[in-house]
């Protein structure tokens, strides 16, 4: 494959502002009252300093076309098919409504593999989040793409089975369905156009999931609200996510959660027992 080494080190910046319109927006999302103070909860970065490729510049998927002008943040790999694969994160400051938001984003590294499913790319991007000034979020989220598969490929995840998953051993549990308008509120939230969100013919045909696909940062963010349940608003220090299998729409999930300190484990799973999100958190 092509040498994208000349991306490592790559830089983009963008600013913005959590305006009292965006957290209103975002706490209606998720069902959530107003917090007590102007701090809101862990996760609200992951809706600040979005995208802003303009629409003829996004690509057949949905997400902005990456080229190899100067211009493009990401190497053009070839293959189609993007996911965030998950994200290691450490949390210094919250973020409060009115501040002055910004993110320094860096690749980090750039490799090739083959695997079972074919050719893949994972890229690392480093993102540093600062709120006036001094580093609030600190982030390296992995990407991963993939080759694009056959028309008459299997569709993902399989279809439930008849088991049912048991919470026993968990600290915490909630189940929850998310359907197509929580789906709209967040890629609208993170300005987030990727087609597999609300798209089904495209989901199904092109990358062919079985429905609509549940977004890998939405999920981490009911986790850390499962978190800010059990151990109070903002009071993580670390947490880390990876997606292991496709959430669909209209498919209860549960969230559970054990541990305590610095070894908090965290999931997310199907109800019939399929894992999700693997997670782990460390309090601050």
């Amino acid at each position: 494959m092509t040498e994208w080494s000349g991306w490592i080190g790559r830089e983009q910046r963008s600013t913005d502002r959590l305006d009292p319109a965006l957290a209103a927006r975002w706490l209606a999302t998720f069902d959530r009252d107003a917090p007590d103070g102007a701090a809101m909860p862990q996760g609200i970065h992951f809706c600040l300093c979005t995208p802003e490729a303009r629409t003829r510049q996004l690509g057949e998927d949905g997400h902005p076309a990456r080229d190899d002008s100067p211009a493009s943040f990401l190497p053009p790999v070839p293959l189609p098919r993007r996911m965030w694969a998950g994200s290691a994160l450490e949390f210094h400051a919250p973020i409060a409504v009115g501040a002055t938001v910004e993110r320094v984003s860096r690749v980090a590294s750039i490799a090739a593999k083959s695997g079972s499913r074919g050719e893949m790319v994972f890229v690392e991007v480093d993102h540093e989040t600062s709120v006036d000034g001094e580093l609030a979020v600190r982030e390296r989220q992995t990407l991963v793409y993939l080759e694009a598969l056959a028309a008459d490929a299997p569709l993902a995840p399989p279809d439930p089975t008849g088991e049912l998953f048991d919470p026993a051993g968990w600290d915490a549990h909630r189940t929850l369905t998310p359907d197509e308008r929580l789906l709209f509120r967040y890629s609208a939230l993170t300005f987030n156009t990727h087609r597999i969100h609300y798209d089904a013919p495209y989901a199904r045909d092109v990358e062919r999931y079985r429905g609509l696909v549940v977004h890998g940062p939405l999920t981490a963010s009911m986790l850390l609200q499962l978190a800010a349940e059990r151990f109070g608003e903002n009071g993580l220090a670390r947490f880390e996510f990876r997606g292991v299998s496709p959430a669909i729409a209209r498919e209860p999930l549960h969230l559970v959660l054990r541990g305590d300190g610095d070894a908090v484990e965290l999931g997310a799973f199907t109800g019939d027992g399929r894992q999700v999100t693997k997670a782990s958190a460390a309090l601050a």
